[in-house]
């Protein structure tokens, strides 16, 4: 059963916003209150949290679809919905947010540092919020704003000071099991460590962190083994200690190919060159393991690695070598920048900036783009007349129908805002003012009907029943006039 997981891909769903409430206010005596529809609660956000406590990402490994509560819809008696309650996520720290195609949104690092991946819609407004002097009643109220949906890709890499390289069995769980409290799993085959171990160290007032590493092998950058999964483990290391098995039976092996290899491996990796780093030599212990130390220390001298015999079974030269580690480890954090608060970054509107922008296409078509008018189709109810209305006016103030001409669209064109696609018919609506009718109507948008009006129907119909006589005889039976002013013929 897999008990350590380090890359997950969870499927986010912020709530969704509630929908206002269309409500009239009545009550005896008083038939028509005016509107009391309460707003839709605001749908509940999805964030991260680092939380010490959590250590791997496993729990997400079995339930990968996440979803916030959404947004209540509003009442009447001005009765506001509520909103849904946020998910706040734990996560180990160290966990790297990512998109699907690998950009980074955020490193969380840090207990409590918090990232909200997906923000929840907006609750609609109810019609008493619409109102105003001309728009007494509104017969509509808006939608709620759908949540965001989001695919994201966490990927955890250990937060430790110290990073233990090295070939499979060279030593690196009994060495930290030995100077930390950390109980890895020990045995004499390969690939026992099969996740990374974290252990702390005290050396006098110094505290630090050690990362055991699983084993890598040639062509752990490249995915085979273990290492590709767990080299992102030592990127955030500050030293590298290359543990070395001096007395390994195995052919071909030496501690200055295993030191080659290992180098190898982390060159492909990239960025992580400038790490300091350190030989332990394990394993002096036996016999021919001291033997081959004192042959390859010159060596491994020559190319600048303080090197350290050690021993984890009989705990030789562990002292000097955790010494070792607290010096480098403190060198890195003095020379790391302060850490300076977070700073409030106000970004104040261009004054030429209309919040919206209108793209030409090939075929003719138009469609804008920005935050507000994205949001106001999405929380606009197209069954609703009046709504579409309010709408229609609300782009025209925001200056949409000014821009589309100017871009040069005309009427009947195709014009796309978010998801909505419309027939551009900038007559019906610029420059009218809302008359109020009949809630939930708007007689800018009635379409007029080919019926006649009442007094054209009631003159046809007198022209229907005039007799052909009475247009050649007079009311007191004399004849009239023929149509180009003579007297009729006679007989």
């Amino acid at each position: 059963m897999t008990t350590f997981v380090d890359r997950v891909v969870l499927h986010m769903q912020a709530g969704d916003g509630g929908h206002g409430c269309v409500s009239i206010h009545r009550e005896k005596f008083k038939p028509f209150g005016g509107p009391d529809g309460g707003d839709g609660g605001h749908g509940g956000s999805v964030s991260l949290v680092v939380d010490p406590q959590v250590t791997t990402l496993l729990d997400f490994h079995f339930r990968p679809h996440l979803k916030a509560e959404n947004g209540k819809g509003g009442a009447g008696s001005n009765r506001d919905g509520a909103n849904g309650h946020d998910l706040l996520i734990k996560v180990p720290n160290g966990t790297v947010v990512q998109t699907l195609d690998g950009t980074v949104l955020a490193d969380l690092v840090g207990a409590g540092t918090t990232f909200e991946a997906a923000r929840g819609g907006r609750g609609g407004r109810g019609n008493a919020s619409l109102a105003n002097s001309r728009r007494k009643a509104p017969g509509f109220a808006e939608l709620g704003e759908p949540g965001d949906q989001l695919d994201v890709v966490l990927e955890l890499k250990s937060v430790a000071d110290v990073g233990l390289v090295g070939f499979p069995s060279a030593g690196k769980s009994s060495l930290i099991s030995v100077i930390s409290a950390a109980k890895p799993k020990i045995a004499d085959y390969p690939f026992t460590t099969l996740v990374p171990n974290l252990g702390v160290v005290r050396v006098d007032n110094h505290t630090f962190t050690v990362a055991d590493v699983p084993g890598l092998i040639p062509g752990a950058a490249t995915g085979k083994g273990l290492g590709l999964e767990f080299l992102r483990h030592v990127e955030r290391c500050a030293v590298l200690v290359h543990v070395v098995d001096t007395a390994t039976l195995e052919p071909g092996r030496d501690p200055l190919a295993d030191i080659d290899t290992i180098e190898a491996e982390l060159a492909e990796y990239g960025g992580l060159a400038d790490r300091p780093r350190l030989v332990a030599l394990n394993k002096v212990d036996v016999p021919d393991g001291q033997d081959l130390a004192d042959i390859v220390r010159p060596d491994l001298e020559a190319r600048g690695f303080r090197v350290f015999d050690v021993s984890a079974a009989t705990r030789v030269g562990l002292k000097e070598l955790t010494y070792a580690m607290a010096e480098l480890v403190d060198e890195s954090r003095r020379a790391a920048p302060p850490a300076e608060p977070t700073r409030i970054v106000i970004r104040p509107k261009a004054v030429d900036d209309a919040g919206f922008t209108i793209e030409a296409a090939a075929d003719g078509s138009f469609t804008v783009r920005g935050s507000r008018p994205e949001r106001w189709v999405r929380q606009t109810n197209f069954d609703n007349d009046e709504a579409v209305g309010f709408l229609a006016d609300r782009l025209a103030r925001l200056g949409v129908e000014e821009k589309l001409a100017k871009a040069g669209a005309h009427p009947g064109d195709l014009v796309r805002i978010g998801e909505r696609e419309f027939d551009w018919q900038p007559t019906l609506y610029a420059g009218v003012d809302f008359i109020p009718g009949n809630r939930g109507t708007d007689v800018r948008l009635e379409e007029k009907s080919s019926r006649p009006a009442a007094a054209e129907r009631l003159a046809a119909r007198k022209a229907r029943r005039q007799r052909p006589e009475d247009e050649l005889v007079g009311a007191d039976g004399d004849d009239v006039l023929g149509a180009d002013g003579d007297a009729p013929d006679e007989g």
